[in-house]
């Protein structure tokens, strides 16, 4: 299956993916600045993305707890979750998810 991130600067980049695999370790494996410093255990922020608007209805909502750190991500849209939280589905073939503007991954400093 695909994911297309779209990148700050507008760039497509396309990813492979399987089913069951977390959106933030395709996006890591294809080069998105996506930190994940807590991996996954919903303490930070940062990885949050955007999902194009078409999409986020098909996702499983939002548990309270992501709710809260989404409150401490910068450029939060109304479409914005963490990608730690999402699980790929096959129903998620072709996914796009939008990479915000403030997005570091400063975890190679």
């Amino acid at each position: 299956m695909k994911v297309t991130f779209i990148t700050r600067d507008g760039d497509k980049v396309q990813a492979e993916a399987s089913a069951g695999d977390r959106l933030l370790e395709v996006g890591q494996a294809a080069g998105m600045p996506l930190e994940g410093t807590c991996e996954g255990q919903m303490a930070c922020s940062t990885c949050h993305v955007i999902v194009a608007r078409d999409w986020f209805g098909k996702l499983p909502e939002a548990v309270e707890e992501e709710e809260d750190m989404l409150d401490l991500a910068s450029d939060v849209q109304a479409t914005s979750r963490l990608s730690c939280q999402i699980v790929l589905t096959e129903e998620l073939d072709g996914l796009t998810i939008q990479i915000p503007d403030d997005s570091v991954n400063a975890q190679g400093f």
